[in-house]
């Protein structure tokens, strides 16, 4: 699977809209990407889960809550391998985890996020993990907006690697 087939795939099913929006970290932007319409949209899972087993073998992987959890479970399916959902916040019932699935005190983790804009939500993942006893030094992501989650995960020794960028995705759609 290509980059170029992953973008034709976002473009077709309108991942990507033009206007006026507010981005969650309180930002304005000219585009959006739409993660709930490429993570309910079968072709586009399911290309956005090869790219990813590709990306990341049979390493165990974690999904950032809600918006992840369907990418890192198509992927996990792909790749036959366990997987983990990390919470925003603690649990205030039942079990009372942040962490949901089981690894071992210093198992590699690989965390899938679906936009990375800052890199804050992905690096509270990352942050959560190695609290838990993870090695994390990775996250992968659908589409890097450019606007700096690179430098934030670089600065906590977390390496950013995205299917698609911002760049590629908005280039040539004249």
């Amino acid at each position: 699977m290509g980059t170029r087939e992953l973008i034709d795939a976002l473009r077709a099913a309108d991942a990507v809209r033009f206007g006026e929006f507010e981005l969650s970290h309180g930002g304005t932007s000219e585009y959006y990407v739409d993660k709930y319409v490429f993570e309910t949209n079968p072709r586009c899972l399911r290309l956005i889960a090869a790219a990813f087993a590709d990306e990341v073998g049979e390493t165990t992987l974690a999904g950032v809550a809600l918006g992840a959890v369907p990418l890192v479970a198509a992927t996990a399916v792909e790749t036959d391998t366990p997987y983990l959902i990390v919470r925003k916040d603690q649990k205030e019932y039942g079990t009372g985890n942040r962490i949901e699935g089981e690894f071992d005190p210093g198992e590699e983790v690989v965390v899938l996020e679906d936009v990375a804009t800052t890199g804050r939500s992905a690096l509270d993942a990352v942050e959560a993990l190695r609290e838990a006893g993870a090695t994390v030094e990775r996250v992968v992501v659908v589409v890097n907006r450019e606007e700096g989650a690179r430098d934030t995960l670089a600065e906590h020794d977390v390496e950013l690697d995205a299917l698609v960028t911002a760049s590629e995705l908005l280039e040539d759609r004249g």
